[in-house]
């Protein structure tokens, strides 16, 4: 009963994940085709809010792809994907001002993306690992090996659960920041906000799904002791 109930929950939360891409993906189509009353850019929004918050050693760079924007903190570059550095849409300006975003919180060393910073590499090597130790053990039925497959996807858990406040408040700056700076208006904020919303919902559905799965293996886990 219980492994069917939390079939069911990994199920639906999996169903919220699809939802949430094709959301993002449908939010941004529909108001890149929105023109911001602003004129601007992505890439002009992005040099603005960078020049005036003190970060003019950062880049904006154009990349390839569609929704492939992030900041990196490494080379110190706000990557923009050609859709929204070069448009002057509401979802142009929406998505860059968010990675700017990311950028002053590196500038402020925000707790939250500190703390997301330093477990990239444990988060990394866990999430190639993860899966064979635990495919491995179930195959082997060697639940040591399952144990320790359950230790690592919790990391990479734990490193998506950090993520959630990261992005919040990333889009709560960029709201902020374009409103009082006039890149949108007031009736331009409902566009901003389904943006950056949708945006928002894909890191919980994927958090969520991976939550319930790692309490799906704790249970396979205790459940293979007990036989």
């Amino acid at each position: 009963m219980i492994n069917l109930l939390m079939l069911i929950l990994v199920l639906g939360a999996f169903g919220l994940t699809i939802w949430a891409q094709f959301r993002v993906k449908g939010s941004f189509k529909r108001w890149s085709k929105v023109q911001a009353k602003s004129g601007l850019t992505g890439q002009e929004v992005a040099r603005s809010i960078l020049d005036r918050n003190g970060l003019r050693d950062v880049a904006v760079n154009p990349v390839r792809g569609q929704l492939t924007d992030h900041y990196d903190p490494v080379s110190r570059t706000v990557n923009l994907s050609e859709p929204v550095f070069y448009s002057d849409s509401i979802a142009a300006v929406s998505v860059a001002a968010h990675e700017c975003g990311h950028a002053i919180q590196h500038k402020n060393a925000y707790g939250a993306l500190v703390l997301r910073h330093r477990m990239v590499p444990v988060a990394n090597f866990a999430s190639g690992i993860a899966p064979f130790l635990l495919l491995g053990g179930l195959i082997l039925q060697a639940m040591g090996l399952f144990g320790l497959g359950v230790i690592l996807y919790a990391a990479v858990v734990a490193f998506q659960v950090v993520t959630l406040p990261v992005e919040f408040n990333a889009s709560s700056r960029a709201k902020e920041i374009i409103v009082q700076e006039g890149m949108i208006s007031n009736i331009e904020e409902r566009g901003v906000r389904k943006v950056l919303n949708a945006a928002a919902l894909t890191y919980v559905a994927s958090a969520l799904y991976a939550l319930l799965e790692l309490l799906r293996f704790v249970l396979l886990f205790f459940m293979s002791n007990d036989d």
